[in-house]
């Protein structure tokens, strides 16, 4: 195991930088997701952890070493990638031996090794069988294999899940997880995501448009969003975002073009009548007497909750309740947003102002 330091690394297609200076600290033993956006930079940053593409400028270290001059092959990393790369001509148990039998190792240590691996993740049966005989999970389960034989220093993960069914990518993540807490070597896994980020991740470190937008654990990342860039990326289904303006007083509000009032806990002296974007979760919606007025323009009921997408004057918002109300489409219903946990961020820029 090992810890790994980037620091600010960018990167350059000719004239064009896909990444702006980016620096990520990753601890020994930590399980650290990459998200993002396609085009954010995610999968160019894993490659060059990787070896498998050139740094324009500043260091990536594995351990005490700055490794961006080393071979792929000697860097003491494995990466597991989203296509599975397996050859087809090969069995399992050769598949996942074959990296030791171009390190020359002993057939009988490699015996071993593929045996350690194949009791890890369930697939002593199938070490005859050829990839064309398997599942897509089982490929992966194998991709995973040949990782683990070499007893890296670090895990590289490149989108594992991408190919796979919902049911099986659900699977796959808690044995990706498992197979962490058990092996406790340092994991950087890039995916677009966020529910895998959230359910698999030590630290999430939230990109965009080749910069760190946030990084930080799951739920510090749901809770306090930066920037309204994360607060809409992090979260399923997403925060609700509402124009308006600040403010104070008694009662700290931000009031929307058609006059509702979003309550806040506190307000910020010097800021009355900013125009501001107010962000709240759709689960912090509660059913109020007292609350904000919206019209339901569509129900969907997933079983265990009930989404309603409502419209507060020309903004529509989506309400995520346990309870299942007798609401259609048409219905007026009246909305009170949580205030302890309603989020105001800056129009112009997108920072967050209060939360």
């Amino acid at each position: 195991m090992a810890s790994v330091q980037i620091h600010d690394v960018r990167k350059s297609f000719g004239g064009f930088e896909v990444l702006h200076g980016v620096t990520i600290p990753i601890e020994d033993g930590a399980f650290v997701v990459l998200v993002g956006p396609s085009g954010c930079g995610k999968s160019t940053l894993l490659r060059m952890l990787a070896g498998l593409e050139n740094i324009t400028s500043g260091t990536i270290s594995i351990g005490d070493r700055v490794v961006n001059d080393v071979q792929p092959k000697e860097r003491d990393i494995a990466m597991v990638f989203q296509n599975y790369a397996l050859y087809p001509h090969m069995t399992v148990g050769q598949n996942m031996g074959f990296s030791l039998k171009l390190r020359d190792v002993q057939q009988d240590e490699i015996n071993k090794l593929v045996n350690r691996a194949a009791d890890i993740l369930g697939l002593k049966e199938l070490l005859d069988r050829f990839p064309r005989q398997l599942s897509g999970g089982q490929r992966q389960r194998v991709a995973m294999g040949r990782a683990i034989v070499r007893d890296p220093q670090v895990f590289l993960f490149d989108e594992p899940l991408s190919n796979l069914d919902a049911k099986l990518r659900v699977a796959m993540r808690t044995e990706i997880k498992e197979l962490h807490q058990r092996l406790k070597t340092t994991t950087v896994y890039v995916t677009h995501d966020q529910i895998e980020a959230m359910t698999m991740a030590d630290k999430i470190v939230v990109m965009h448009d080749g910069i760190v937008e946030q990084m930080g654990s799951p739920l510090e990342l749901y809770d306090h969003p930066d920037n309204r860039f994360v607060a809409g990326f992090i979260g399923s289904p997403a925060m609700n975002f509402l124009d308006g303006k600040l403010t104070g007083g008694d009662r700290p509000c931000v009031e929307t073009a058609n006059g509702s009032r979003l309550p806040l806990i506190a307000s910020r002296v010097g800021l009355e009548g900013k125009p501001v974007v107010y962000g709240i979760r759709p689960e912090h919606l509660e059913f109020a007497d007292d609350g904000v007025e919206a019209e339901v323009v569509v129900v969907e009921p997933t079983g265990s909750e009930t989404q309603i997408v409502a419209r507060i004057g020309t903004q529509d918002i989506i309400v995520v309740i346990r309870d299942r109300r007798p609401v259609k489409p048409g219905d007026k219903i009246k909305l009170r947003p949580v205030a302890a946990s309603a989020h105001v961020f800056d129009k112009e820029t997108g920072k967050r102002l209060i939360n």
